[in-house]
């Protein structure tokens, strides 16, 4: 198969597909990998580190997407690449369907046969594509939050860890999973004062084992966030529905509640956020304050450090763009259902539940399709 690797466009995205490592495994397989002249550059990869691992270094966007079967990237496809889209391409990246309409409409157009990292999912209910970028960007997410609460950025003028005789900066961490327990961890190690939500009992029991107490863990629920809202000084959301929209669990009234100069990061705003007054940022202009709260709602938030997240996201990616690779899409779902799951449109139909429910277009039936050969 002939496998191409674009440079990322999206607003400071550095990432990108393919390591050297990982071509290496594709060209060894007898597949032939086109990537585009400076792609990894960002990542402190260079054309030559590619090259010698068996990559064809070619000299635009147009020449990977033109000659391409399969397509990988890292971020979504923006609107000055739908042109690029064609019948039989089979797109591998992230993809944000539910939050994102004018690029499902256009994949269904063009019937890309469109296989989203984030919809990867294992017997376990494991997310294996988006764990590594979850971790990095819940790891991001206090650093970012403290710089935010410095006076000068617009914040309050609270140190994350206090100082002694001083209290710390209080976390609110919406969310449980690897995201938020990352946001968590590393909040607590900051020393500040940390408060983790979720519905799902087990995770928090996790993390009570885990730090002993030293990050407390409540129940969520409605009434839970509202009272909490005025007394915190940091709210991470990570609350995730893989496929779908991110339910919305803070309102603008909570928002408008909290205290002047108080620091929102809302992970999940690649998948329409879950506070109402989120709403996507880049890396350039990353922050906007609503309600007298600064907020920062970056959608490629591990993009700020590519080479860690270029690696990270590699490593998990390369072993199913292998198999697709060699045994093409259809055999490749129809062998491991997680990879299946991974499947957002096909043949210019929807076949992720959580896509078709949020922009309210038919579910088709992925078993039927590729029980076909």
């Amino acid at each position: 198969m002939i496998i191409g690797i674009p440079s990322e466009v999206k607003d400071n995205e550095y990432r990108v597909a393919a390591t050297p490592e990982g071509v290496r495994e594709l060209t060894r397989a007898g597949h032939r990998v086109l990537v585009e002249a400076g792609a990894g550059e960002g990542s402190a990869i260079s054309d030559p580190d590619l090259s010698s691992a068996g990559a064809a270094i070619v000299d635009s966007a147009a020449d990977v997407w033109g000659e391409a079967e399969m397509v990988l990237k890292v971020k979504e496809p923006v609107p000055d690449e739908f042109g690029f889209l064609r019948e039989g391409l089979i797109l591998f990246t992230y993809l944000h369907l539910a939050a994102g309409q004018a690029l499902t409409e256009a994949l269904v157009r063009q019937k890309v046969a469109a296989v989203a990292y984030e919809t990867v999912q294992d017997a376990q209910g494991r997310l294996p594509l988006l764990a590594p970028m979850s971790e990095i960007a819940g790891r991001m997410a206090p650093h970012v939050a403290a710089g935010l609460l410095e006076k000068e950025r617009g914040g309050r003028g609270v140190l994350m860890g206090g100082s002694a005789g001083v209290s710390p900066a209080r976390v609110l961490v919406l969310g449980a999973g690897m995201a938020g327990s990352s946001a968590a961890w590393i909040a607590a190690g900051m020393e500040a004062e940390v408060l983790v939500m979720d519905k799902n009992v087990d995770r928090l029991r996790f993390i009570d084992e885990i730090h002993r107490g030293r990050i407390q863990t409540l129940m969520s629920s409605a009434l839970a966030i509202e009272r909490l809202m005025s007394s915190v000084d940091v709210v991470i959301g990570t609350v995730l529905v893989p496929g779908a929209k991110a339910p919305q669990l803070i309102s603008r009234q909570m928002v408008a509640e909290m205290k002047q100069g108080s620091v929102v990061v809302d992970v999940a705003v690649d998948q329409g956020g879950c506070v109402e007054t989120a709403r996507m940022t880049t890396h350039s202009a990353p922050t906007y304050v609503e309600e007298g709260v600064v907020h920062y709602c970056v959608g490629n938030m591990p993009g700020a450090v590519p080479n860690t997240s270029t690696y990270a996201l590699t490593n998990v990616t390369t072993p199913f763009a292998h198999a697709i690779a060699g045994l093409g899409l259809r055999e490749a779902a129809r062998r491991d259902r997680a990879l299946a799951l991974g499947v957002n449109v096909l043949e210019g139909h929807v076949v992720n539940a959580g896509v078709a429910e949020a922009h309210g277009i038919p579910l088709a039936d992925l078993d039927s399709i590729i029980a076909t050969p």
